[in-house]
């Protein structure tokens, strides 16, 4: 886990990744037409962590933040829409709780959920 520490003149804050991989979860989870979220492909962080932090990769460094946020959507939405406003949400929220500039909010669509099919009654 990578934390973020931040330096002002009273001291220190520091935020763990794992808590800006949350605040960006959670507003993504806010959007109408996202389903849920989604595990990004595997890498060595991948296979620990919470399910926020397999949903959204954060790279922090001395110039930026990135984050890559893998979302699933509801099938009939549009997907460019759907996905603008995930990008505008998280950023909002990431900055706003955090205080730490947000450079980019990739978007990675991994998949379309169905509606739960109806039952037939024979």
């Amino acid at each position: 886990m990578d934390d973020r520490e931040y330096r002002a003149a009273e001291g220190s804050c520091i935020i763990s990744e794992d808590v800006i991989a949350s605040i960006a979860s959670s507003a993504a989870l806010e959007v109408p037409g996202v389903a849920g979220m989604a595990q990004r492909p595997a890498d060595l962080r991948g296979f620990i962590g919470s399910a926020a932090s397999k949903a959204v990769r954060v790279l922090n460094n001395e110039s930026e933040t990135i984050l890559d946020v893998y979302v699933n959507l509801k099938l009939g939405v549009r997907i460019p829409d759907v996905a603008g406003e995930v990008q505008h949400n998280v950023k909002v929220a990431v900055q706003s709780m955090t205080g730490k500039p947000v450079n980019k909010v990739n978007v990675h669509i991994a998949g379309i959920v169905l509606d739960d099919p109806k039952p037939v009654n024979p």
